[in-house]
């Protein structure tokens, strides 16, 4: 077994256990959580596919900031009226892509599922994280995550982060 290969099944461990814990704070309504998973100066986008294959910057959510992304959880937990849904984000193994210096490219495919009270689950958004990582005395922090989704539809409106 290559010298490197441990390290790099350690940091594909690492890359997933972030991921898995990102998926819990939305699922559990954690959202004033949500925004700790990014660096300060970090951005996160949710884009279509569509636009993404051919290099077009139109965003359906586009923020800059983890001020950004704290402003989008006060909307969410304190301005926005919406009939209630639960989310279940299943997100699949990372695929680490590469590692400079202190920035890791990885990305995971995810699946969203929202359920209504008293109705049948649905598939919500389908797609994958691209993402730019660095290790922070804390652990792994989000530099960016670009959520590129497949469907061409977003079902009613985009309220809970992806």
């Amino acid at each position: 077994m290559s010298a490197a290969l441990p390290e790099r099944l350690l940091l594909q461990l690492e890359v997933d256990q972030l991921n898995a814990a990102y998926a819990a704070s939305l699922d559990e309504r954690r959202f004033d959580d949500w925004p700790e998973f990014f660096l300060d100066d970090a951005s996160y986008q949710v884009q279509a596919r569509e636009n993404f294959d051919r290099g077009l910057p139109l965003a359906l959510m586009a923020l800059e900031s983890k001020g950004m992304m704290k402003d989008r959880v006060y909307g969410i937990t304190q301005t926005i009226y919406h009939a209630p849904y639960y989310t279940r984000h299943l997100v699949g193994p990372a695929q680490v892509l590469s590692v400079e210096g202190g920035l890791v490219r990885a990305q995971a495919h995810y699946a969203v599922f929202r359920t209504r009270p008293g109705d049948a689950s649905e598939v919500y958004n389908v797609g994958r994280y691209i993402d730019e990582i660095e290790r922070t005395p804390a652990g792994l922090r989000l530099r960016s995550r670009r959520c590129v989704y497949d469907s061409e539809m977003v079902l009613n409106s985009l309220i809970y982060p992806i």
